[in-house]
This record gives C-alpha cells, structure tokens and sequence, in this order.
C-alpha cells in the first residue's frame, strides 16, 4: 500500500512531479539504502506513481451507436404527421437503432417546449447523447438544400466530435437535393403528392423556401430541368430567391393554363406553406395566380409526408451509418 505523505498533494490529484518531492521525503532512506538503490527506487516512483493514480481514467468507452434526425420543425400542429411519418419510415429500415430528434429553427423548438414536450437543438441533442453514453451517431438533415441550416449543422457536427468523453464519430447526411441524382430522383418522387383530382392541362407549382443569399439556392433553378423532363406543366418557384412567384406565375399565363396545384417543397407543411403559398394575403402565390386568372388548388402536404420522397433521405442516411467506421 502506497501512503502519499501530507506533503504532496500533487500526487494526491495525480500529478507526479520528482522535482516536487521534498528533499526531506528521502534523506532518511538515504542513511539506509546505497545511493544507486535510491536512484532507482526514485525512478521507479516516477514511472509507476503516475499510473496508478490515474488507473481507470482512460479507459475507452464501449461503442455505443445511435441516429439523430434533425429537421428545421414546425409551429403549425397539423403539419407534424409528416415528421412522424420520418421516424416510422426510419425505424422501419433501422429496427434495433436509437433515435433522437434535434430542431434547427428556434421558434419550432420554443413552440414545442410551451406545449410541454421536449425539444433540443442539434448542439444540445448530440451533447445529452455523449452523456447518455453514444460514441458512434449518425446525423440525418432532413433540410432540403444544402443551405445555411445544413451547413450549421455540419459545424456544430465538426465542433463536438472528438471532445474528451465525447463522442468519437459523428457523421452528417445530405439533405434532399445533395446531388444531381437526388433531383433526379426527387422529380419523380414529388408526383406522389399530387391529387389524382388533377386534369390534363393543370400545372403544378412546388413552393420551396428559397435564400438568395446562400449558393445552395441554385438548386432551386436546376431542379426545374429535371421537373420539366417529367412533365413540361411542373414547375418550381420559392418564398425567398428565384425563381419568385412573379416569374411561375407569369410562365403559367403565357401558357394560358388555367388551373394550378401549389405543393409546398417542404418537409412539413408548416407556416410557409399556409401563408406564404395558399394564404389570402395579396403577396402570396394564390392571390397572385388569381390576380392573373389562374385558379389556386393548395395541398397542404409536406414531402416527409410521401414515401418515395423520404426514401431520398434515407438513402443518405445509410450512407452516413456506414461512414461511421471510417
């Protein structure tokens, strides 16, 4: 048994310095033990002192994997559905995983908080998750471009991996337009929301966010040519950006189309969705496809509501379990 003299309480929180031990802890040894005898005892104190105080501190934790899936949420009740219908579609194709939910938009996550559910930021989710013991996560960004939130998301990702007793591995997901293949892939898909109400002749305008800040936003002008190859009456237009709702709504009338289905190009069908898109208010899509004309069919579902779109994400998402062990 080693008693650590009241003198060095360096050693006491395991840190061992020679130089810091008193003369006086070895002059009584020194009348007794031949100094090569007491060299090596002293060597040996350095060498092994430092161990044992530290035993059991640096052990690795068991590799413990789990998914989190992070979305930009929602204030509107009604359009959270679609959010369960991602953790059904996700637990169906991962049985045995852990699953956390994260929230980009603060609003989403204050909304959630009033109504007495939990709700957590990608920082803090990922943080409950290294002291719940995970090592190993896969984040999902079920975002749609790789604009600003995605691109938070995979700083707040960078920052808190590898952390002291954090987590090890943190690997982030595409949103839904990560590649060419995604839109191609997503023109198709987005028929799923469509009515079968719809007629020949009726166009189909999908509402996306938008940023005309962000260069992400340039996928909102290409996925026009993939939704065109599908079919020449979809098209695309977005809250923010180009192309606006001036430019479809003024295609639409030179097409002298009658008719038109708004579907937001949205996870959920949220606030923009009711407002921005099918509300009355004399800036939205609706009243300016009246004011030309042109009858407003809203539907109010968001794209984590359809299948085959979800599948898009999900596709990432096995990506990133697989990067895991990279």
């Amino acid at each position: 048994m080693l008693l650590v003299p009241f003198g060095m309480p360096a050693l006491r929180r395991g840190v061992f310095s020679c130089a810091r031990v008193p003369s006086v802890f070895f002059r009584p040894l020194s009348r007794v033990l031949p100094l090569p005898v007491l060299t090596a005892l002293l060597l040996a104190l350095c060498l092994v002192l430092p161990g044992a105080a530290l035993a059991g501190h640096g052990d690795e934790a068991p590799r413990k994997d789990g998914i989190l899936l992070v979305a930009f949420g929602t204030t509107v009740e009604e359009a959270r559905p679609a959010l369960a219908n991602i953790e059904r579609l996700v637990r169906a194709a991962h049985p045995d995983a852990e699953i956390r939910w994260a929230w980009t938009a603060r609003q989403a996550r204050a909304s959630l908080i009033n109504e007495g559910k939990p709700a957590a930021s990608p920082q803090q989710a990922l943080a409950n998750m290294a002291e719940e013991g995970f090592t190993h996560v896969a984040v999902q960004s079920f975002h749609t471009i790789t604009g600003a939130e995605f691109h938070g998301l995979m700083a707040t990702a960078k920052a808190m991996e590898g952390l002291p007793k954090g987590l090890t591995r943190i690997t982030v997901g595409l949103p839904l337009l990560g590649s060419t293949d995604d839109a191609e892939s997503l023109a198709v898909a987005l028929k799923s929301l469509l009515p079968k109400e719809r007629k020949p002749g009726d166009a189909v305008i999908f509402m996306g966010h938008g940023n005309p800040h962000h260069p992400a936003a340039l996928g909102y002008p290409a996925m026009q040519y993939y939704l065109s190859k599908v079919d020449p009456l979809f098209f695309i237009s977005v809250v923010e950006g180009s192309p606006s709702f001036d430019d479809v709504t003024a295609a639409l009338a030179a097409r002298k189309v009658r008719t038109a289905w708004l579907v937001p190009m949205m996870s959920v069908a949220g606030d923009h969705a009711h407002n921005d898109m099918a509300g009355d208010d004399p800036e939205s899509l609706a009243s300016l496809l009246r004011e030309r004309g042109i009858t407003p069919r809203p539907v109010l579902r968001g794209t984590a509501s359809a299948e085959p779109v979800v599948a898009i994400w999900l596709r990432h998402l096995d990506a990133a379990l697989k990067q895991l062990d990279h």
